[in-house]
């Protein structure tokens, strides 16, 4: 067991810090005093950055920190610590490790006894739930779903238990997608699309899953997206009306054409249709009965 007193002793300590997701306004007194103290901040881009210390007159030395390169700068971060200076460490937007980097250097500083000290702030998360008139007791953040179809699939099938109101998050040229296996899947149920959060174009979107895939349908939507959807029964739909229109064959290729081998979409189709992958695989390589 490890404990933490924040305060308590002088040194290295490595800050979280919360910074606005839209507008600058949401930055907290105490969140431009630390990085204003601060010996160094580590932050995921450092131009986006430059722009918020600019703005708070804030002058302490910047270096990167983000996914491509979290390995050797963690090392960066580890040897500041190691000679007594105040690291803060800043994302994009909102809080770091919330869909963004940070976990790994947050593991090496508790491993070595290094105080992590976190910042509350602006994030996406909260205000999405709040609005969206689908708040509960409790809730569940996913954050992005995967990318590729089958994956995706699989998720939202693991998922259709949690008896909580769902946030997620995703990019505006594949929420389509998101909100299409969404329904094929859970069914049409009640959901909020906040999009451009705290900014000047900030909207709010509630309807069914299915109004919202026609909305993104017709819409060139812009802006980072936060969907909440309401808590699952934990039954899946055994109906998935999207592939109705297709042959066994069209919709092995439609999975193909996603990025799946022609296996896993044979393994896929069976399952959407609740039939034998044996009867996919004959119609799919057109193997006639006896």
């Amino acid at each position: 067991m490890k404990q933490q007193h924040s305060f308590a002793q002088e040194g290295g300590s490595l800050y979280l810090v919360a910074t606005p997701i839209g507008n600058l306004e949401d930055m907290t007194w105490r969140a431009v005093r630390i990085l204003k103290e601060a010996d160094v901040i580590f932050a995921e881009d450092t131009r986006q950055t430059k722009k918020l210390c600019s703005h708070f007159d804030i002058h302490t030395p910047m270096n990167s920190y983000h996914e491509h390169n979290k390995q050797y700068k963690g090392e960066a971060i580890l040897q500041a610590l190691h000679e007594q200076k105040v690291v803060a460490l800043v994302s994009d937007a909102g809080m770091p490790l919330v869909s963004d980097p940070g976990l790994e250097i947050v593991k090496q500083c508790v491993d070595l006894d290094i105080p992590v000290i976190p910042l509350p702030g602006a994030n996406a998360v909260l205000p999405a739930l709040a609005a969206s008139g689908l708040a509960a007791q409790g809730f569940y953040f996913y954050g992005f779903l995967p990318r590729k179809k089958k994956d995706r699939l699989e998720e939202l099938n693991r998922l259709s238990e949690v008896g909580a109101p769902l946030i997620f998050y995703e990019a505006p040229h594949r929420l389509k997608d998101m909100l299409k296996d969404m329904s094929s899947v859970w069914g049409d149920r009640q959901a909020s699309l906040g999009r451009e959060l705290t900014k000047r174009f900030e909207e709010f979107t509630r309807g069914r899953i299915s109004e919202l895939a026609d909305y993104a349908a017709s819409h060139h939507i812009k802006g980072e997206c936060s969907l909440v959807v309401e808590a699952g029964s934990g039954d899946l739909v055994k109906k998935n009306d999207w592939w109705e229109e297709y042959s066994l064959q069209s919709h092995v290729h439609y999975y193909i054409k996603e990025g799946m081998t022609s296996k896993e979409a044979i393994k896929q189709a069976a399952v959407d249709r609740d039939i034998p992958k044996r009867e996919v695989y004959a119609a799919y390589h057109e193997i006639q009965g006896e």
